[in-house]
């Protein structure tokens, strides 16, 4: 098994390099935020506004106050962004990294 490494070292390095740069990408891109409202942001909106009428308020001027769950929430979706865009920037780098050392001659390595 170390032989295999040992001659397919460089072979290795660039093709692990190329996927985490791929998969460092593509999840960025998938988890960035889109423009606009979700369909469960803006039904959640309409709850808060039927909730409010019901009780006597005027909907869209009345300020609703949060409950703490929403607020632990919010802050764990804000939590898990941030975990997110680090786990992206520490792939790309590490990609890019493996790219690196794969393109360096072996006389400077050593």
């Amino acid at each position: 098994m170390k032989e295999i490494f040992i001659k397919y070292k460089i072979v290795i390095l660039r093709i692990v390099g190329i996927l985490m740069l791929i998969l460092s990408f593509a999840v960025h891109f998938w988890v960035t935020p889109k423009k606009g409202f979700t369909q469960n942001e803006m039904a959640a909106r309409n709850v808060v506004r039927m909730e409010a009428r019901a009780a006597g308020g005027s909907g869209s001027f009345k300020k609703t106050s949060k409950s703490s769950s929403a607020e632990i929430l919010k802050e764990l979706k804000n939590t898990q962004e941030k975990q997110m865009q680090y786990l992206t920037i520490i792939a790309m780098i590490l990609g890019v990294g493996f790219l690196g050392y794969s393109f360096i001659s072996s006389s400077l390595r050593t």
